[in-house]
């Protein structure tokens, strides 16, 4: 029996190869994606193992041999000169869940960083939704909101701390013209307060950056669509930009979780330096009040391990609840 020709059986597909003045192929076919895989690969397996060193010397000295030693002193108790350690098994993590003043700091830890995390999505969320109805001096209000990006967040803590100062600052003096007892140094209140404040105003800027490019990146034909249909802006904000931009609200809400417990340690230091009698103390502050003030190193590692296991059980819970929630398709 006489073979079919491969020509005829693909027919019209044949006859546009044949336009295009490619011959048709089956086994070029069959291999082109293997080529394209040996072409993404690298020939040299050294070169790419000297590309990602720097990166990987980079986790080896400052995240994996620091976790290391973190968890080697949860374990121990060292004298403040580190010249003696002495095992005590898990009586550091006692001793912590035992201490009225590490619930305190966990409690305050806990609802400070919910409160940032929504207060930053909200205002990030409404400015960014603002910059369509900026006619003129667009530039210069996108300019005023990615400022604090700039400014370190030392500088942005001693700001706000001037600002809010009770004997000197203006706006406290604003406050106590209103008849408000303002006091940052002596009402633990204030103190939260203030640090909230200053946190939100450090990282919306970051939000707003990210929740700009995910509007952009909305069809314009679908809000035309809901806007002839009578949808107003708020409207279709709510229920065409933001279940699209929701990806970037959830990768938002689960950088902010992380910001609040691990990067306002600048801006406590410099507003209430954990103040007053602990109100603003952080569990990450206090893992640098015990272990680098008191010098009570094992404690300090203990509640650095706590810390890290915290930030991971809440992501993983982030994803577990609000992943599923997320729509990643236009």
């Amino acid at each position: 029996m006489r073979e079919s020709n491969p020509v005829q059986v693909i027919g019209g597909a044949a006859r546009r190869l044949r336009i295009l003045g490619r011959p048709f192929s089956g086994l070029a076919t069959a291999r082109a994606p293997e080529a394209g895989l040996k072409a993404a690969h690298f020939n040299k397996p050294w070169l790419a193992g000297l590309l990602v060193a720097p990166q990987l010397l980079i986790l080896l000295f400052f995240f994996f041999i620091p976790s290391y030693k973190a968890l080697s002193l949860a374990f121990v108790q060292v004298d403040p000169f580190g010249g003696l350690q002495i095992f005590v098994g898990l009586k550091n993590f006692r001793m912590l869940l035992a201490s009225p003043e590490y619930r305190s700091s966990a409690v305050f830890t806990l609802w400070f960083t919910l409160l940032q995390n929504i207060a930053t999505l909200s205002l990030a969320g409404l400015f960014a939704f603002a910059t369509d109805f900026v006619i003129r001096g667009r530039g210069i209000y996108k300019s005023i909101i990615l400022l604090p990006y700039a400014i370190a967040p030392v500088i942005s803590g001693v700001l706000w701390a001037f600002l809010f100062n009770p004997a000197v600052g203006p706006v406290a003096q604003f406050l106590h013209a209103l008849g408000i007892a303002w006091d940052p140094n002596r009402r633990p209140f204030d103190a939260q307060l203030l640090v909230t404040i200053a946190s939100i105003w450090k990282n919306v800027c970051y939000d707003y950056i990210f929740l700009v490019a995910a509007l952009l990146a909305v069809p314009a034909s679908l809000l035309e669509a809901a806007k002839l249909d009578g949808a107003g802006p708020v409207r279709r904000f709510f229920t065409i930009s933001l279940p699209l931009a929701s990806p970037t609200v959830f990768f938002l809400a689960v950088m902010n979780f992380v910001y609040g417990l691990f990067e306002t340690f600048g801006i406590i230091d410099a507003v209430t330096r954990g103040g007053p009698a602990g109100a603003t103390n952080s569990l990450v502050y206090k893992v640098y009040q015990d272990g680098f003030v008191q010098l009570d190193l094992g404690s300090s590692a203990a509640q650095s391990v706590i810390l890290m296991i915290v930030a991971v059980l809440f992501t993983v819970l982030q994803f577990r609840a609000l992943e599923r929630k997320v729509n990643y398709q236009v």
